[in-house]
């Protein structure tokens, strides 16, 4: 059997669009190391009226619209961001509140760059056991807020945003190969220092800001993601060559070319969007995935392989049949 279907896709970016080329008049860099590192040329930052929590709205106000169903039908809303609106309570139960669909199911997952696929996961299970009927799975992200704007390493890398799915229980009835067909999500606390943020409600009592080794989260990106695949792909009995699309983590266009090539899958599956969103994190996967929807590339019936890598370490991967 597979497991819940996604109905609807949805996405929300800030207003305000950062190039490289104004990056590099507050911060030592160029439009050409960017670009030549990363492949980013844009991303979208949050001005003082946007959250989490209105980027979230925005992006499941979208996917709803998009399935063609109301918001009255969802009993579950799980939503991934390592930047809520406040402590507690969960940034999911704004959302909750503002689409009038209180009594259910609300909270956040915290599992940085792999957080939408951690919550993509939970919220499959409990549409399976029944728990609810339908889910608003969301990733969305202000990185903005826990950049330290002095560090160029990091600064260039991230943007903000948010994503979402109306995801539905399978019927139970018959088993149409439309849904989640497979997901294996892992981590590893003992990479801690390689990717974290130096602060926190209860060791700094600050927001703190995010601090990376970049080369040695690459190499572990590369390697972990393509050994997840492989793992889906083997749980499925499928074959990288079956895959019509690969949507990963938005991470670094270098992560995105070293994976297919290790896999052996054509650069022209994969479903590239970093050069004008970089790193948003949680909503990453979402973004692009809806971005892919809307400009026609994936259709229904496509197969399609989500992936992701964060702090903490974190990682993962689905295999969806739109």
């Amino acid at each position: 059997m597979t497991g819940s279907r996604i109905l609807g896709t949805g996405s929300a970016l800030p207003r305000r669009i950062v190039t490289n080329a104004e990056l590099a008049e507050k911060v030592d860099t160029s439009d050409e190391w960017i670009t030549a590192r990363t492949g980013i040329r844009q991303r979208h930052i949050a001005d003082s009226d946007e959250t989490t929590g209105t980027l979230a709205i925005a992006a499941a106000r979208a996917a709803l619209a998009d399935a063609g169903v109301d918001a009255s039908t969802i009993g579950l809303i799980v939503l991934a961001t390592a930047t809520p609106d406040n402590t507690f309570p969960a940034t999911a139960t704004k959302v909750q509140a503002a689409l009038g669909c209180n009594g259910g199911i609300a909270f956040d997952v915290a599992a940085v760059c792999s957080g939408f696929l951690y919550a993509l996961a939970t919220a499959d299970s409990l549409l399976i056991t029944g728990m609810a009927k339908r889910a608003l799975v969301i990733g969305a992200e202000t990185f903005s807020r826990i950049l330290d704007w002095e560090d160029r390493t990091t600064c260039v890398l991230f943007g903000d945003g948010a994503g979402a799915v109306v995801l539905e229980a399978p019927s139970g009835d018959t088993d149409t190969g439309v849904g989640i067909l497979g997901t294996k999500l892992h981590a590893d606390g003992d990479q801690h220092d390689l990717l974290y943020v130096d602060g926190g409600p209860s060791t700094t009592q600050t927001v703190g800001h995010v601090r990376m080794r970049g080369q040695e989260v690459f190499r572990h990106a590369v390697v972990n993601l393509a050994d997840v695949l492989k793992e889906v792909l083997e749980d499925t009995g499928l074959k990288p060559e079956d895959l019509d699309w690969v949507v990963p983590h938005q991470a670094n266009a270098r992560i995105l070319d070293a994976t297919a090539r290790k896999l052996g899958i054509s650069p022209e599956k994969v479903v590239v969007t970093v050069d004008r969103h970089a790193n948003t994190s949680a909503a990453s996967v979402p973004l692009a995935l809806d971005t892919a929807r809307k400009d026609g590339r994936i259709k229904p019936g496509d197969l399609v392989m989500l992936e992701a890598m964060g702090g903490g370490f974190t990682w993962g991967a689905s295999l969806i049949r739109m």
